[in-house]
C-alpha cells in the first residue's frame, strides 16, 4: 500500500489532528518532537476515513468565487432578511442588539460581540427564511447567554422549540 501524501504543519501543540480541506489537501497537525514514522503511521490507521472525506470532498461542485457585485447583492439580500427578524425577535425575547453588521464570513453564519453586536454572513441570502430566523434568534440568545450552555438552549428552544429541524436547513457554500 502506498504512503499517502499529506501537508504536515509541526506546533508545540500535544495532539495529532488530521483534516481534508475543501481543496482536497490531507492536513496533519503533530507535535514539533513527534518522530515522522509515528505521523505516517497514524495517518495509515485513518486511510479509510480519509479516502471516505476525499469521496466527499470531491462530490461537491466548486462553485466560483462570487464577483464584488454579487457579495452587494448577497449583502443587500441579507439585510433586507435579518433586519426585519432582528426587530421582530428582539421584541419578542426583550432585548437589544448594539447593531447589525453583514459580513463575508464563509465559516459562520452570524456571531454576536461582547458588546452585543450581531453580524451575520452575506451567504445567509442563500439559505431558506426558517433557517435565517434561527441564526437570528441563535445570537440573540448570545446576548444573554455568552456561551453555549444548557441555559443558552433552554432559551432558544423556548423561543424556537423546532430550532433543530431548522438547523439542518443551514448548509454553508
Amino acid at each position: 500500500m502506498s504512503m499517502m501524501n499529506y501537508e504536515l504543519i509541526r506546533s508545540s501543540r500535544r495532539t495529532v489532528s488530521l483534516e481534508v480541506t475543501k481543496e482536497c489537501v490531507v492536513r496533519v497537525r503533530a507535535p514539533l518532537r513527534m518522530p515522522k514514522g509515528e505521523i505516517d503511521t497514524f495517518v495509515a490507521s485513518h486511510r479509510t476515513w480519509v479516502e471516505r472525506q476525499l469521496t466527499k470532498r470531491r462530490a461537491v461542485p466548486v462553485r466560483p468565487e462570487p464577483t464584488a457585485g454579487e457579495i452587494a447583492e448577497l449583502k443587500a439580500r441579507t439585510r433586507r432578511l435579518v433586519e426585519p427578524a432582528v426587530a421582530r425577535y428582539a421584541a419578542h425575547m426583550q432585548l437589544q442588539p448594539s447593531g447589525i453588521r453583514i459580513t463575508t464570513a464563509r465559516t459562520r453564519y452570524g456571531s454576536c460581540s461582547g458588546t452585543n453586536g450581531l453580524c451575520f454572513s452575506c451567504f445567509l441570502a442563500e439559505c431558506p427564511a426558517e433557517a435565517v430566523e434561527l441564526v437570528v434568534v441563535h445570537e440573540l440568545c448570545h446576548i444573554v447567554h455568552k456561551n453555549h450552555g444548557e441555559k443558552f438552549y433552554a432559551l432558544l428552544e423556548s423561543v424556537l422549540p423546532d430550532w433543530r429541524e431548522r438547523k439542518k436547513l443551514l448548509t454553508m457554500r
